[in-house]
């Protein structure tokens, strides 16, 4: 199997040529001039917003499942740029479909990654949220995500295109962004233990119920789905069970090396913030027999190790 994955400079990208690679495939990956893709595989420059570059690329590679990856992920950033997530996201997809429909090669699967933050304001007593579930988008991030599954049904039924779309519900791990709430619980902790910062953390609402699941885990969800997910479906892909953001917080300071004090910062608040998103993942178990491994609480001390080290080595 040859993948394609659009979008490998970020948090996601290297895991999955990672996983893609140890379980036999051939990878190529884009990024943006300047971005650098972490792990070892032929990589390309492209960007979506350039419509022309996509298919002399893809004819190029001429791959089997392209992994759409290219987005504008952060749900605050969104509040604070919401024109360029809707391009990146709406017209960028849309640049990438159509790329596909004019390409020389007409049975590439597509995955177009979308988000649990599609459902947003769910309805008392819809949790666990199945994918026939209507969506509510609470965020602008969201709605821009919702936008991307509609246009991947579309596509998929006017053009006969192979395409699965994804849900992913959040996912974490070593080496994610700061700006996601259990790698900035951990970098703040890790300051505190090497004297960097006082210590004590900044927190925002600790109420929500999310569901997390570790990126090793999600890509293998996502290397089984381009393999064996039915084409035109959509998939949850999440660990089923949501938890307090306060007992990620609880968790991540039970694994801290001195006694750090919390504080609320109304600057870490968002504009609109969901109470429950929790998933049914039975779809993708069912069809590829994929459920997660990785436990929370290893998600959170590996995080909290990789901190450790980055700010030993700084």
């Amino acid at each position: 199997m040859r993948a394609l994955i659009i979008g490998a400079a970020g948090f996601v990208g290297g895991y999955l040529i990672r996983e893609l690679r140890s379980a036999g495939w051939e990878v190529c990956a884009t990024c943006l001039p300047g971005e650098r893709v972490t792990e070892d595989c032929p990589v390309h420059t492209l960007d979506i917003l350039a419509k022309d570059s996509i298919v002399p690329l893809i004819d190029e590679i001429s791959p089997d499942v392209v992994y759409h990856l290219a987005a504008q992920s952060s749900v605050s950033v969104s509040w604070k740029k919401p024109q360029l997530t809707a391009e990146i996201n709406v017209v960028g997809t849309i640049n990438v479909l159509e790329a596909l429909r004019n390409v020389q090669k007409k049975d590439i699967r597509t995955l177009l990654i979308g988000s649990g933050e599609e459902y947003g304001f769910i309805r008392e007593g819809a949790c666990p949220l199945t994918e026939s579930e209507p969506l509510s988008p609470g965020n602008i991030y969201a709605a821009t995500k919702a936008c991307q599954g509609m246009l991947g049904e579309i596509y998929a039924r006017a053009y006969k295109m192979d395409i699965v779309m994804v849900r992913a519900f959040n996912h974490s791990g070593p080496a994610q962004a700061p700006i996601f709430v259990i790698s900035d619980f951990c970098r703040q902790i890790a300051e505190a233990e090497a004297g960097v910062r006082p210590a004590e953390m900044s927190v925002g609402n600790l109420s929500a119920k999310r569901d997390f699941t570790d990126v090793r885990d999600v890509v293998r969800a996502y290397r089984l789905l381009g393999g064996k997910g039915v084409s035109g479906r959509t998939y949850n892909v999440g660990r089923g069970k949501a938890v307090t953001i306060q007992y990620i917080l609880d968790t991540a300071l039970s694994f801290a090396e001195k006694e750090i004090t919390v504080k609320n910062d109304p600057a870490r608040m968002r504009a609109s913030d969901i109470p429950l998103i929790e998933p049914d993942v039975s779809r993708i178990f069912e069809d590829t027999g994929w459920r997660a491994e990785i436990s929370m609480e290893q998600t959170i001390r590996d995080t909290l190790d990789y901190w450790r080290a980055e700010i030993r080595e700084a």
